[in-house]
């Protein structure tokens, strides 16, 4: 990889595949970046220049709309735009220019629910979770089409949940939580959710770049250790500084709760629930996550 097209740079993930990169980047972004070369670009509101991958070997792609709060069926056009148009957009614009390599980061909820008994694999492909599931599938397909028909080396990472420093979303306000000292302790319920720290994940995301035989593959991407949400719950005391109760909020009040309504049933599912991935293709090809929910402190947060 001699020349690199990064979308989504600015991002949770993308700020420390940055980093990992110690050639020529060009970063598609909204802003102008001062440390990078910047071609201007708004998927939300305009087409991709033709110009982009102009003299690019390689396109890391990670940015897209990913949980909007708004009611998604509301603005299913802009998932849409965002996450199925401007995808194919550019991975055709790579086609055309003769980009080798283009890696597309998609997600877990592509594949939809996880079974009971074991962790999902790749193969265990049943109906995307929401709008956000939906269109990153849809994408999945279609990029998987133009590798075949064009020839171009096309691989796709599906992330569980990615932990670190910086990180977003519910790991953030459930941190906050512990730190403040509101969020409760939950019980040890012995569900498993997966995971992967973003130093982890840059790791895999630069290994099917580099690999032949990711060219055309799906690739889970996790720690290879499911943690319950408790473990999670006192590896984040250990972040904070603070000693993890030795009690907890009795699961039967949880499922007395969600008995309010469908989205806070929702909410503990979230929270309770098994996620549970395998990593194991992606381990085949010589992935080894060095990053684990059992070592972490405060850098990991």
């Amino acid at each position: 990889m001699k020349n690199i097209l990064i979308t989504g740079a600015t991002g949770f993930v993308g700020q420390r595949l940055v980093k990992a990169i110690d050639v020529n980047i060009k970063i598609l972004s909204r802003k102008k970046q001062p440390d990078f070369e910047t071609i201007i670009c708004d998927f939300e509101k305009g087409r991709i220049p033709n110009n982009a991958v102009n003299d690019i070997d390689t396109v890391f792609h990670l940015a897209g709309l990913t949980h909007d709060l708004r009611d998604t069926r509301k603005i299913e056009n802009l998932y849409r735009n965002v996450n199925v148009n401007a995808t194919m957009e550019l991975a055709k614009l790579a086609v055309k220019s003769g980009v080798k390599k283009f890696v597309f980061v998609s997600s877990v909820k592509a594949g939809g629910g996880v079974a009971s008994d074991r962790c999902a694999t790749e193969i265990d492909q049943g109906i995307p979770e929401g709008l956000y599931g939906e269109t990153k599938r849809e994408v999945e397909l279609e990029l998987l089409k133009i590798g075949k028909e064009s020839g171009m080396h096309i691989a796709i990472i599906r992330p569980s949940l990615v932990f670190g420093p910086n990180a977003k979303g519910n790991l953030k306000l459930m941190l906050s939580g512990i730190r403040k000292g509101w969020f409760p302790p939950l019980p040890e319920t012995g569900n498993r959710r997966s995971m992967i720290h973003v130093d982890d994940l840059v790791r895999a995301i630069l290994l099917v770049a580099d690999d032949v035989r990711a060219n055309g593959e799906i690739f889970i991407a996790t720690d290879g250790e499911p943690h319950s949400s408790r473990e999670i719950y006192n590896a984040m005391c250990k972040v904070v500084g603070k000693s993890a109760p030795k009690w907890s909020i009795p699961k039967f009040l949880f499922d007395i709760a969600s008995l309010a309504s469908p989205r806070i049933k929702y909410k503990i599912n979230k929270l309770l629930g098994d996620e549970c991935y395998s990593s194991e293709k992606l381990e085949k090809i010589g992935f080894k996550a060095q990053k684990t929910l059992r070592e972490m402190n405060e850098t990991s947060f």
